[in-house]
């Protein structure tokens, strides 16, 4: 309440003061988020990149270094083992396996029958063959790159194309330095990710369109009125519902991460970073991009007449009716 109460008493902050070098800073970030994928790469998951991973719940806490003796034994390929959860929980990852589609499931057979009544329960498995990882991969791919562009003629659409284009540059931003944060702490990418990137991208677009409203709504208030002023008004009297909105849902997303367990850890971390990312480049990148795109006034004068119309005509059918 202490932060609305002082966001309110202050409408006059100047956030686009240092908008050359906000933008720089996102340029930075975008050009390393490029740098650590080209250098590092992503740590795929089974879902982009085919093999096995089991979940299993062991009846005792197993012996790690004799359990991978005991995989290795079976000529599967390189085994990855972590403890997850509790002590008698584990997850077993392999590489995809030669052959057909089958032979992934064939391996999953084999692994079960080696370990036998050792497991008392089998929490999840996985096994994709390499043919479709790479599908699902040109499929989140293609999903990615179609909704920022669907975003982007919305906002079109709605409003105009310097705002759709200042739009689409801070989602790309807001992607790509996800993907750049994971390539950095080689957190697992995989379809959850994917869902993740899909998230962040929804909740960027929703914040930026609020605030490129109130935007719109003062450049028809105040004719007088310099673009930079304007644009400043209209972050300012946006600023307490963006931050708000964005405080509450970091505060679910850190107990999703503290107590959601090892399963959703990636996936959390992504959607804070995608909150707290989004929530910056609304405010200094979309807003501060429509002064390099020179935003001019005529193009949403035209549609606020377009609107005046048809409220016109609503009044005048509207009075008939009540005659």
């Amino acid at each position: 309440m202490a932060l609305v109460s002082l966001l309110k008493l202050s409408q006059d902050l100047p956030l686009l003061a240092y908008r050359k070098v906000t933008i720089a800073v996102s340029s930075v970030l975008v050009l390393a988020s490029i740098a650590l994928y080209v250098v590092m790469g992503l740590n795929l998951g089974v879902d982009f990149q085919g093999g096995i991973k089991i979940a299993a719940r062991f009846a005792e806490v197993p012996n790690l270094s004799q359990l991978r003796s005991q995989i290795d034994s079976l000529n599967l390929g390189p085994v990855t083992i972590q403890s997850i959860d509790v002590d008698t929980d584990v997850l077993i990852i392999l590489p995809a396996q030669e052959g057909d589609e089958n032979a992934n499931q064939v391996a999953v057979q084999t692994l079960k029958s080696s370990l036998g009544d050792a497991v008392a329960d089998y929490r999840s498995t996985e096994a994709v063959g390499p043919t479709v990882s790479a599908e699902l991969f040109q499929a989140g791919l293609m999903a990615t790159i179609l909704s920022l562009l669907a975003i982007a003629a919305y906002v079109a659409f709605r409003f105009e194309w310097r705002f759709a284009l200042a739009a689409l540059a801070a989602l790309t931003h807001d992607v790509v330095t996800t993907i750049g944060l994971f390539c950095l702490l080689q957190l697992e990418f995989n379809l959850g990710t994917v869902a993740a990137v899909l998230a962040i991208a929804g909740y960027s677009i929703n914040d930026t369109v609020v605030v490129f409203d109130r935007v719109r709504e003062e450049m028809r208030k105040f004719k007088q009125k310099t673009l930079l002023e304007i644009l400043t008004l209209a972050l300012n009297r946006t600023l307490s519902r963006t931050l708000m909105t964005s405080i509450t849902t970091l505060l679910a997303l850190i107990a999703l991460l503290a107590f959601g367990g090892p399963v959703i850890r990636d996936f959390s971390i992504a959607l804070i970073w995608g909150v707290v990312i989004g929530t910056y480049s609304s405010i200094f990148l979309a807003t501060p991009l429509l002064l390099i795109f020179k935003l001019r006034r005529e193009a949403l004068d035209a549609d606020s007449g377009d609107n005046d119309g048809e409220a016109e005509l609503l009044k005048r059918l509207a009075s008939q009716g009540d005659k």
